[in-house]
This record gives C-alpha cells, structure tokens and sequence, in this order.
C-alpha cells in the first residue's frame, strides 16, 4: 500500500523527499523517546541524590543531638536548673523534628514509636530520678539510634538497588525500542528503494531493448515520476528513429551495391576484352594502366562484397546456438579453401581437441573464413597455417597463426576496428578493406566472446578468438 502511494507521486524530487520524509519517522520517533527517557532520569538521579543527602544529614543529626541530649539530662539531675530545662526542651523537640523526617519514609516504625517513647519519658525526668534507671532508659535510647542509624542504611542502599532496577528496565526497553524502530526503518529504506529504483528499472530495460534491437519496447509507464516519463517517452522516439535510420541504412547498402555492381561489371568485361586484345593491340603504357583498372575492379567487387557480408552481420541480433562437430566442420572448410591454399602454396595444419564446439554454425565459419583469408593474404607463401581447436575450463578456443611480420604491441587492438588496415603488402597484390577481422571481431562479441592477437612459440602472429559454452542456450 506505502509503495503504490509512493509510486503516485508525480515528481522524481516529491518521491525521493517523501520517502526519507518516511524513513526519518521511526529514528524521530526513537530520538524523542530517547530525550523522554534520559531526561526522566536525570530527574530521578537529582531526586535521589538531594534525598539522600537530607537523610544523611538527618541521621548525623540525631546522632550528635542523642549526645547533647544525653549530657543535659545528666546535668539536669544533678543541678535542677530552669535554663538546663529549656535548654533539654529545645534539643528533644530537634531530635523529634529530624526522627520525623525519616520515621516517615521508612517502612519499619517500631524502633520511632520506643525511641519517641524514651525521649519523652527522658524528657519528663525530675532531678530525684533513680540513677540506674536512668541510665539503663540512655543506653536504650543509644541503642535505638544506633538501630534508626542501621535501617536509614538499608533504606538508601533499597532506593539505590530499586534505581538500579528502574535504570536497567529503561536501557532494555532502549535497546528493544532500537531494534524494532530501526527494523522498521530498514523495511521502509527497501520500500523507498525499490518505488524509487521501479521507474528507473523500467527506463533501463527500454534501454537494453534498445540495445538488443528487440522489435517492440516496453510501454510507457501510466504512473510514476513525470521526469522519467519523459525520459521514456523520449527513449521511444529514439528508438523509432533507430529503427529508421537502420531500415535507410540497409536499403542504401542494398541499392547501392546493386546499383554499383551492374556498372562493375560491365567495367571487368571491357577490361577483359581490352586484356586479351580483342579490339586491337595495345602498347606497354596502355597495358599498364589497364593493370591499374583491373586491380582497381577487383578491389572495388572486394569492398562491395565484405560491405554486404559486414551488413548481414550488423542485422544479426541473437547467435542460433548448436553444437558443431568439429571434424565435418574443418573438413568441409579446408575442401572449400583447398584453391587458395594450392595457390599460395600454404599447408593446413589443424589440430582439434575437441569432438563439438557450441557456437553459431554461421558466425563461427565466418570467423574462420575470414582468419584464414587474413593469414593467406598476409602470411608467408609455402610456410604453413595451423588452426587449433580445444577448451580452456568453460571457454572454446580457436587459433589460427601463421609465418610472416610479428605485429607489434602497441598495434594489435587496432587491427579489429573497421577499415583498419596494416602497413605490410598482401600476397594478392589486392588491397584489402581493412574488415576482416573487424568481421572476426563481431562475429566473436555476437557469441558473447572476444578475439585478439596473442603470442605463441610456433607461428609469428596468431588470431586467438575465446567463445564461452552457452549449453542454457540450447
């Protein structure tokens, strides 16, 4: 319910603000119950200690007024004197006034009502009093203080323990408030969360589908954040423009190499005809420059081929995953490329280590055919190619190296974007168009791999290109 509320709110600031507006409750609510609770005792301990310092004083009060008491109605018997009496009066009634105070806060009052009875029997005593008995009636009433002393002790030694207890009882009731109000504060942080990261989720995955190339997008969100809305709605007008711009750009391409390829070939004929002579004889310069034209025909039929072939390429969104046999795989390629091998007087050697590959049957004869197109035109002549096929823990590896120029460091990445090509002359004698291993390159990211140039002990340069084994695929 708090999530489908959140997601009604209409502005990306309103819902980030609403939601630590809503995280912030539990931990206000746990500060103020904090101040309650350490402000109450704070008051308790002020109490306390004003209490017990009154009782104290008390007691040591009594304490020193039974002496004083004790020595005027010694005084008195022996020299009955006025002055001696009210002066007796005055100590017992401070005496009575102090024992009031803590009579009344402890629980026990036997020892008040006999100690309240000696002094006033104390205090009545005529100067003719029997001296035994008077001094058997002081030494109880030492004995009472001295018990009053004793249950004073144990009063505040209960009120200290009693305190303890209560202080104790609020720490616990602390640490279970704690944990409950920051329990609910982390629920409603993932609550906040997730009504915050929805929108932006539902922003990503039209993003990725803009990426896959998927036909149709998730629709554009009815509720939710006005700000991302936006953003949808603008991510779907891209996308229409997207799906445009690539329908244009595979129309030119088509037309184009269509449109170029008539003209072309009419171009190779005459050169053929002018070639072999048929229109009359030509002379030395004039062989030479139709040279020139037929090795401008063959690369311009070369661009317009791999230009098509790269084309299919980019229109291929998902890999159709299979296992490979391996064996038939390399058997029908080297049949298919046995001429061009012949020609440059190239020798395969191929080692295969594993019985299946799971692959894309298609992209991952591309990926071969334009490797060993690259080592042939490339490599040394009469030297030969090796081709290796095997597994490294979930990884397929293929490698193709040959003899010839080691490529350095620094220029290997480069040779993987498109239209790169390197300083070195061809075996053909054709320039190249700088995409064959670009080709190589996308062949291997649409199978989720990678390709590179690697060093090895056995040949001077070597393509390796790394496929994982995507078995879920299949």
């Amino acid at each position: 319910m708090l999530k489908s509320h959140l997601m009604q709110l209409k502005s990306l600031r309103q819902l980030t603000f609403v939601s630590f507006a809503i995280v912030m409750i539990p931990l206000t609510i746990l500060v103020a119950y904090s101040q309650v609770s350490l402000t109450h005792v704070a008051k308790i301990a002020s109490v306390e200690a004003q209490e017990s310092v009154t009782m104290v004083r008390n007691i040591s009060k009594m304490e020193s007024l039974a002496l004083d008491v004790e020595r005027l109605i010694k005084q008195y018997t022996i020299v009955k004197n006025d002055a001696l009496s009210d002066l007796l009066d005055k100590t017992v009634n401070r005496f009575l006034d102090a024992q009031t105070y803590i009579c009344e806060r402890i629980d026990d009052q036997s020892n008040c009502e006999d100690l309240s009875a000696r002094l006033v029997w104390i205090a009545s005593a005529s100067s003719d009093v029997d001296g035994l008995l008077l001094d058997a009636q002081l030494s109880e009433f030492k004995q009472n203080v001295m018990d009053l002393s004793t249950q004073v002790n144990a009063y505040q030694d209960a009120r200290i323990t009693s305190q303890q207890a209560y202080v104790n009882q609020i720490q616990q009731n602390q640490i279970w408030l704690t944990g409950l109000l920051l329990s609910v504060s982390v629920m409603l942080i993932i609550v906040g969360s997730k009504a915050i990261l929805k929108p932006i989720e539902k922003v990503e995955s039209v993003i990725k589908a803009i990426a896959g190339q998927e036909h149709s997008l998730p629709d554009v969100s009815l509720s939710g954040p006005r700000e991302l809305i936006a953003l949808e709605k603008k991510l779907h007008a891209l996308a229409a423009r997207l799906t445009q711009l690539e329908k244009l750009r595979t129309a030119l391409l088509r037309h184009a190499s269509h449109e170029l390829k008539t003209p072309l070939a009419s171009i190779k004929e005459g050169c053929s005809l002018l070639t072999e002579q048929v229109v009359g004889p030509l002379n030395n310069d004039q062989q030479e420059v139709l040279v020139l034209l037929n090795s401008s025909t063959d690369r311009l039929n070369l661009l317009i081929v791999e230009l098509l072939d790269y084309n299919l390429l980019l229109q291929q969104a998902d890999p159709d995953w299979e296992w490979i046999e391996t064996q038939a795989l390399i058997k029908g390629f080297v049949q298919e490329n046995a001429l061009a091998l012949s020609q440059h007087d190239n020798k395969l050697n191929t080692k295969v280590e594993v019985s299946k590959v799971c692959a894309d049957r298609q992209l991952y004869r591309r990926i071969l055919d334009n490797l060993l197109s690259n080592a042939i035109a490339h490599g040394s002549r009469g030297r030969p190619i090796d081709i290796r096929i095997y597994q490294q823990d979930n990884m397929q590896v293929l490698d193709v190296a040959n003899k010839g120029i080691k490529i350095p460091e620094e220029l290997r990445a480069n040779f993987f974007q498109p239209f790169s090509r390197g300083e070195a002359k061809r075996n053909d004698r054709v320039i190249g168009t700088g995409l064959g291993l670009s080709i190589v390159a996308d062949c291997a990211q649409l199978m989720f791999g990678s390709a590179k140039i690697v060093d090895v002990d056995y040949a001077d340069v070597c393509v390796r290109v790394v496929i994982p084994i995507k078995q879920g695929k299949i």
